[in-house]
């Protein structure tokens, strides 16, 4: 092999290296974008609580154990923090099902995946409402708050203090203290908000089910259906009946009086 040759094929190889490397990377990098696809979090400095609503066309008989199932998962922190909130279920000609919790956002996508595996998401909607006004404000408050607090505690040590003023700065104190507490809730329910995200999973059966289960339902009424109509038709019969017979008998006589009445001479 000339040393010529020896270079294209040296280069040759490492081309082909270069390319597969690239490769494995490529593939890495979609394996790791794929967990986090969908995934929607408040950016960086921004107050914003995420809430999710998505339905699921998913077989009858299905609909229970899947909400137990996600309700299961969200309970054993599967795909992150998870409180559940609601889960509702009917049973019956129409059988639907819901299941409401909050969650953190990286499990949002995957608790949506394990609720519509087997079925098909018909819709979904994500809004976000901005708490930064609402942040702000309690933030403010709590500061306001303590400054006060501070500001009483100190003229409350003052051993000067008349008995009177002392009753008062306890009551005001006592106020601002339960103030305060509630600003504290107020802030870490906001913080909870922007945090985690609410995710609502409604299931229901696919329409040609429900179609189904309307013809059958309108099948095993058709005895019911069928008496309701004649019973109304008597109904109606016995109602009408005595005005029928009532203007019967008006155009009789009426009809005897006209032909009479045509009898006479001179008429």
């Amino acid at each position: 092999m000339t040393g010529t040759s020896w270079q294209r094929s040296a280069a040759g190889a490492g081309m082909l290296l270069v390319l597969a490397l690239a490769g494995c990377s490529n593939r890495e990098y979609a394996a790791a974008s794929a967990g986090t696809a969908g995934a929607v979090a408040s950016p960086e400095g921004a107050s914003l609580a995420y809430e999710h609503d998505v339905e699921i066309q998913l077989e009858a008989s299905q609909i229970g154990a899947r909400v137990k199932r996600v309700a299961d998962a969200c309970q054993a922190s599967r795909f992150g923090d998870c409180a559940v909130l609601q889960v509702g279920q009917q049973g019956g000609e129409y059988p639907s099902g819901s299941i409401r919790v909050r969650i953190a956002p990286k499990g949002v996508e995957p608790l949506i995946g394990l609720a519509g595996e087997g079925g098909d998401v018909a819709s979904r909607n994500t809004q976000a409402e901005d708490l930064a006004q609402q942040v702000a404000d309690t933030a403010l408050t709590k500061t306001r708050l303590q400054k006060e607090h501070e500001r009483l505690l100190a003229y409350q040590e003052d051993k000067a203090i008349k008995i009177a003023d002392l009753l008062v700065v306890t009551q005001r104190l006592s106020e601002i203290e339960a103030g305060l507490e509630q600003a504290n809730k107020d802030a870490a329910n906001q913080r909870r908000r922007i945090d985690t995200q609410l995710l609502t999973l409604r299931f229901q059966a696919p329409a040609g089910q429900r179609s189904r289960s309307e013809i059958g339902e309108a099948l095993r009424d058709f005895g019911a259906t069928l008496t309701t109509s004649v019973a109304f038709v008597i109904r109606a019969v016995a109602a009408l009946l005595p005005v029928a017979l009532v203007a019967w008998l008006a155009g009789w006589i009426g009809l005897k009086l006209w032909r009479r009445r045509r009898a006479l001479p001179g008429a």
